[in-house]
């Protein structure tokens, strides 16, 4: 198994450069997806959520209220720091159940953790990766496509870039980074080197 910790910045690329390489043929791992998973109604991420931060961000039907937890906590350094706390070390454990999974169905596997908050979820990670990559892009080019692409105000794309880790931190931790600044065929293709070498490196990996 090769182990590929991918991550960047809202509105960075990330989910380009994942999607491309699951196209060549790496496991792709959406964290987003497992942190929607671990607070479905009835686990026990959920039911500390609802003791941290009151019914207010449960819904009728049980769910959790997005909307409702995301305006405490995007404006709040502690209350998001309170939910991570909860929900970091959920999806680490469901991660590496999957991690497992590929590992056992091919040993070469390569595996492509896509997770925006590696940075944040750091102390929480239970294993290492063999490559952390982090895709990039200019302040001002994310949020002209938050503004441009997802509709946001240039206050509320502002506002989501501050609740995240700084480009400093995030590139103080990688191996490789992935230029999304230009066009989308020279973010594909500095992807494209990197499965090369990613899946040359799970080969060499696994006949040692």
């Amino acid at each position: 198994m090769y182990l590929i910790g991918l991550t960047g910045g809202i509105a960075s690329g990330k989910s380009v450069v994942g999607k491309r390489l699951a196209e060549h043929g790496a496991v792709h791992v959406d964290a987003d997806v497992l942190a929607r998973e671990v607070v479905e109604p009835g686990t026990a991420a959920l039911e500390r959520i609802a003791q941290e931060f009151g019914p207010s961000v449960i819904a009728a039907d049980g769910s959790l209220d997005r909307p409702a937890l995301g305006a405490i906590i995007f404006s709040d350094a502690e209350k998001r720091s309170a939910l991570n706390a909860i929900t970091h070390p959920a999806v680490w454990r469901r991660a590496k159940e999957l991690f497992d999974a590929a590992e056992a169905a091919n040993p070469d596997a390569v595996i492509v953790y896509d997770v925006p908050l590696l940075v944040e979820a750091a102390g929480d990670r239970p294993m290492r990766f063999d490559l952390v990559v982090v895709v990039h892009a200019g302040r001002e080019t994310r949020i002209s496509r938050l503004v441009g692409l997802r509709g946001m105000t240039r206050e509320e794309a502002e506002h989501r870039l501050n609740s995240q880790a700084s480009d400093t931190e995030r590139l103080a931790i990688a191996d490789v980074v992935i230029d999304s600044d230009g066009t989308l065929d020279d973010t594909l293709e500095q992807a494209d080197e990197l499965w090369a070498m990613a899946s040359a490196s799970a080969v060499s990996k696994g006949s040692l």
